[in-house]
């Protein structure tokens, strides 16, 4: 069901979003300041690709340090890559069909926020992060 729903998803909206992801980190990737941020964005992105089997998870090791950090990134590109995930779940919303993907979607707007001191992991992997 997960690959179903994975290529469902690729097709109507994980490929755009995946898309905006790439654009947001190439653009960070410019100074080397930037870099931490672009590696966020590629990994989120990858994430958004293919999100069904995938969950995300705080990491117990990440500090304040994170939240300085995500205070940044929200200014610089996760109010809108959180926008697109808003405008595509109300979209993939308006067909029964594509409900499921529209809040598949909003559950995405968290880490899109704020990604920095969170782990993506397997579904099927015990939540030990941090360990």
């Amino acid at each position: 069901m997960k690959t179903i729903l994975n290529v469902i998803w690729l097709v109507l909206c994980g490929f755009w979003m995946f898309l905006g992801y790439l654009a947001a980190g190439l653009l960070l990737c410019i100074t080397i300041i930037g870099i931490p941020f672009g590696v966020a964005a590629f990994r989120i992105g990858v994430y958004a690709l293919w999100p069904f089997g995938q969950t995300v998870v705080d990491r117990r090791d990440a500090g304040a340090g994170s939240f300085v950090v995500n205070v940044l990134w929200l200014i610089l590109a996760g109010w809108w890559l959180a926008l697109g995930h808003v405008v595509t779940g109300i979209a993939l919303c308006v067909s029964i069909i594509g409900i499921p993907l529209g809040i598949a979607n909003f559950k995405l707007i968290p880490v899109s926020l704020f990604p920095l001191g969170k782990e993506i992991v397997p579904t099927d992997r015990p939540l030990v992060s941090g360990w």
